[in-house]
């Protein structure tokens, strides 16, 4: 019943009376009941206080070195006007601030501030000497580069700013922060630069966060994705948004006008808008000489078709084989298997799955030895004992080679679906059907967009200008403009 008193009496106002504070405190957060809410009394100066954090999000060193020197204070230090004494002459501190709401005082020492509370002072003092759990910057799994930097993306936001930053010392680079879900109130950055994003953009991007109704993002990043994307065509499995666990990549993309998202505890920062031709470009393309950086992009894009339409294409024409012109006779099996051709492919489609899946699940120890067994052994003995041909299994490997070169593993999830789809539709109708298929997934690209901004652009709507970027890896020093489409304010590079 007190504590209930308490509350009623000053409401979520910080108290000169350093009792209610700390009751409403204890109450909130279940002091006592959680054993990392650590509440610290201190008295200095002839003046009573104590200090609110919560274990293992403070550095310990500056908490103590910061108490030992307040504990020194005279009376004389600090009346009158303690708060502002405190902070211009006996807190060293580089991050401080004050805070009326006690609400965003438990807000924000959940956050890793310390809060420091004094009898007889109607606002409560943040430190802000806070540290997480974490690993160091490592190279990312998904995004190597043969040349280049090797520091990738934590699961600490801080650290992925100071990452960026390090990259873009951009004084107009903002990095917003806006904390989503009720109950997790997970910090999520903005970040974008101010005399080059679109306006509207940011602002979409950054109400769309305040609007997010939810208990909390457990998921992080996709979590995010559903919530501002909007997307109630859940059954359209191409991505709108780009992930990446690089943070050179963050910093190319802000300076071509896109706005980026990153979540605490998250590794990976979301890039928007993004357009299909965003997802088939690798960060190794640009740490290579400009000829072999057009080399690799056109082999990525061989390999985005063969993962696409490579296998349906091949059974349309073998299961139409009395069709074919002699140029085209080699295609097909040249000996028949107990499993249907058509058969063959779908079952193969999901071996390559089974094992990918089986990889992702099985210790770094073992997957060598997996992938030996599912690639080779299964495989050798599936063509012994006369259930699949050597074709069957010759075009799935490759299909799934094609699979791997895509960098982006959301489109590629995205293409193995297509892909899927159009082996049902040419096992069904054959050619007819693989060009359905074909058109089907046209018109789903073209029907998708990213913010706005259409899927399939610069191809269409057409820009042959920008098309010749997308497609041909270009020599830096000729990039003099940005992209228009997303209407930047300073348009040039230069």
């Amino acid at each position: 019943m007190a504590a209930k008193t308490v509350t009623a009496l000053q409401g979520s106002k910080v108290s000169s009376r350093l009792e209610e504070n700390r009751s409403f405190i204890e109450k909130e957060l279940g002091f006592g009941v959680s054993f990392d809410v650590i509440i610290k009394e201190v008295s200095f100066g002839g003046k009573e206080a104590f200090m609110l954090a919560i274990d293992g999000f403070f550095q310990a060193q500056v908490m103590t070195e910061l108490t030992l020197y307040l504990l020194r204070s005279r009376r004389e230090d600090l009346v009158p006007h303690t708060t502002e004494k405190l902070l211009t002459r006996r807190i060293g501190y580089l991050e401080t601030q004050t805070e009326t709401d006690l609400d965003k005082v438990v807000e924000r020492v959940l956050s890793g501030f310390t809060a420091l509370f004094v009898d007889g002072e109607s606002e409560a003092i943040l430190i802000e000497a806070r540290t997480y759990p974490g690993r160091m910057p490592e190279d990312p799994e998904l995004e190597k580069v043969l040349r280049g930097p090797r520091d990738g993306f934590t699961e600490t936001l801080l650290v992925n700013t100071t990452l960026i930053r390090r990259r873009l010392r951009d004084p107009r680079l903002r990095t917003e922060v806006i904390p989503v879900g009720r109950r997790s109130r997970t910090d999520v950055a903005v970040l974008y630069i101010e005399d080059i994003a679109n306006p509207g953009l940011v602002e979409k991007i950054r109400q769309g966060l305040k609007d997010i109704v939810v208990d909390g993002l457990p998921m992080a990043e996709k979590s995010l994705e559903e919530f501002l994307t909007g997307r109630k065509k859940w059954w359209n499995p191409f991505p709108v948004v780009r992930y990446t666990e690089r943070p050179d990549i963050v910093a190319v993309h802000l300076l071509e006008d896109h706005v980026v998202v990153i979540s605490d505890t998250s590794p990976v920062a979301m890039i928007l808008p993004a357009t299909f031709f965003h997802h088939i470009q690798h960060a190794e393309e640009f740490h290579q000489d400009v000829v072999v950086g057009v080399f690799f992009r056109i082999i990525r894009s061989i390999a985005v078709l063969l993962a696409w339409i490579g296998t349906p294409l091949y059974v349309a024409l073998a299961l139409s084989h009395d069709m074919l012109p002699k140029s085209l006779e080699f295609i097909g099996p040249r000996e028949d298997a107990k499993v249907p051709l058509f058969l063959q492919f779908i079952f193969g489609e999901l071996g390559v799955e089974l094992i990918r899946m089986a990889l992702i699940h099985t210790p770094t120890a073992l997957a060598t030895s997996l992938g030996v067994i599912g690639a080779i052994l299964l495989g050798q003995l599936a063509v012994q004992v006369g259930l699949f041909t050597n074709e069957a299994i010759l075009y799935v490997a490759l299909s799934a080679l094609g699979f791997f070169a895509i960098p982006s593993a959301e489109l590629g999830a995205a293409i193995r679906l297509m892909r899927l789809g159009l082996l049902v539709m040419a096992g069904i109708w054959r050619l007819p059907g693989v060009a359905l298929g074909i058109v089907l997934n046209f018109l789903l690209l073209l029907r998708t967009k990213s913010f706005g901004l259409p899927y399939l652009w610069p191809f269409i709507p057409y820009n042959p200008k920008a098309l010749v970027h997308v497609l041909v890896r270009q020599p830096i020093p000729v990039i003099q403009e940005r992209a228009g489409v997303l209407r930047p304010i300073d348009p040039t590079r230069r």
